[in-house]
C-alpha cells in the first residue's frame, strides 16, 4: 500500500509546461552534446567523466535560458512551415 503512494506523484499544473519542457530538454540535449564534444576532444581517456560533467554544467547554464528565449520563436517558425490539423 505504501508503495502505491510513492509512485503517485503530484503533477504540476499545465501552465508550468512552458518552463518544464525547456528545462528537461536542455538537460537531455546538453548532456548528449557535451558528451559527444568531450569524447571527440579528449577521447574516452581517464578523467572523461570529470571533464564531461564540467562541460555539461557549463553547457546547461547556456542551454536552459537559451531555450526559454528561442523556443517561442521556433514554435512560430514551425507554425508557418507545418500545416496545422483542422479542429473539430
Amino acid at each position: 500500500m505504501a508503495r502505491d503512494r510513492v509512485l503517485k506523484l503530484r503533477k504540476l499544473p499545465p501552465s508550468y509546461s512552458t518552463v518544464v519542457m525547456p528545462f528537461v530538454l536542455s538537460i537531455l540535449m546538453s548532456c548528449i552534446v557535451s558528451a559527444v564534444s568531450t569524447a571527440i576532444g579528449t577521447g574516452w581517456a581517464s578523467g572523461f567523466v570529470a571533464t564531461w560533467s564540467y562541460a555539461w554544467g557549463a553547457s546547461w547554464l547556456v542551454a536552459f535560458p537559451s531555450l526559454l528565449i528561442v523556443l517561442p520563436i521556433v514554435r512560430r517558425i514551425v507554425a508557418v512551415i507545418v500545416d496545422q490539423p483542422a479542429r473539430s
